[in-house]
């Protein structure tokens, strides 16, 4: 999809002059961006591979929950921090091992790797937040997000209701959203290929087998314990999932940018890239370690191509540049950002 925004000369000089600053002053070592992401991979499968093998070597019920939530939460920022990277190609030079390694670290949590691909990739950074061209926005409508979108009478207790129907959204991602997406055939061109239907039955399979059947076969504890391991791994998998990707671009005070009758957008690319994203902990090298780059979200839209690691230093380029041009990015804690969130929800729940 090929968005369609306003041209404006003072924004893409002054996208253009960010650019310059940031190839000058930053530092693409190859060696140095190697042995960073040997390290940081490194770390995460090791704690991968720890709390899965925990499953079946946890004796207490209780423990085995708990180690089934933080197994889920660490391939989850697993994924945070390489497949968003890998769908961007941002780590090898090669396209095709990237997408491999994507789809590999997507099957791991469950979800049809190319079916987000290529929504996400393709719709939602061409124009994030407009209705027509954002995919993203193509959510349930017991949530409304979106200024002058319709307005249920639900919708003003969704606030409230909003934390217990995000606490399914994973289970609804893995086991219904991929299947509507693969059965409608919404990816034209793509789902009627015989690669893109094996790809979608191995990855979903191999979940299945790897986190159900398995365990229900080798972990010594009753069908029912692990059944609510699962299940209670994926309410908490959610609640962390959501509530970070709705902050990056569903909050107070960020732009829904409104097209005319032509489809054009009104607003330029630079600032829809800008005004409807949220960064939290912008400068923070242990924040950006954690959350893989979602915490720099404007730095992730304004520069997809560049690796999330170099982002606090690069953030110190940017807001500098934007502050300087009274341009004023959207910014929380995590902890602002989710009641930001909700205070968005109560507002257009009215």
């Amino acid at each position: 999809m090929k968005s369609k925004h306003i041209y404006n000369k003072s924004h893409a000089a002054l996208f253009l002059s960010i650019q310059n600053e940031i190839n000058s002053k930053l530092n693409f070592c190859p060696n140095r961006f190697r042995n960073r992401i040997i390290s940081k991979g490194m770390v995460y499968l090791i704690l991968t591979l720890i709390t899965y093998i925990g499953l079946y070597t946890i004796s207490h019920p209780y423990l085995l929950i708990v180690t089934y939530v933080m197994y889920g939460l660490i391939s989850l920022l697993f994924a945070f921090n390489f497949a968003h990277d890998f769908s961007h190609n941002t780590i090898f030079r090669s396209k095709k091992l990237n997408h491999n390694c994507f789809v590999l670290l997507y099957t791991i949590v469950g979800a049809h790797a190319e079916a987000w691909k290529d929504r996400h990739v393709k719709s939602h950074h061409h124009a994030p937040n407009v209705e027509g061209y954002d995919t993203d926005l193509e959510i349930t409508n017991l949530i409304r997000v979106v200024p002058g979108s319709p307005v249920k009478w639900f919708h003003r207790f969704q606030h409230w209701y909003a934390p217990f129907l995000y606490i399914t959204y994973s289970l609804f991602w893995v086991f219904i959203k991929d299947f509507k997406i693969f059965f409608d055939k919404t990816i034209t061109g793509k789902t009627n290929t015989i690669r893109y239907k094996f790809s979608f039955w191995v990855q979903k399979i191999f979940y299945i087998l790897y986190l159900v059947i398995l365990p229900l076969i080798f972990i010594d504890h009753t069908w029912d314990i692990i059944l609510m391991g699962f299940l209670i791994m994926h309410a908490v998998q959610s609640l962390f999932l959501l509530f970070t990707f709705f902050m990056t671009h569903h909050i107070e005070g960020v732009m829904y940018p409104k097209t005319d009758s032509f489809g054009f957008i009104r607003t330029s690319w630079l600032m829809n890239q800008i005004q409807s994203s949220n960064d939290f902990y912008p400068f923070s090298s242990l924040a950006n370690f954690i959350f893989g780059g979602f915490n720099n979200h404007i730095a992730h839209h304004l520069f997809p191509h560049i690796h999330h690691i170099y982002y606090p230093k690069l953030n110190k380029i940017l807001y500098k540049m934007l502050i300087g041009n009274d341009i004023k990015p959207n910014q929380t804690t995590y902890l602002g950002g989710v009641i930001s969130h909700l205070s968005h929800l109560k507002q257009l729940g009215k």
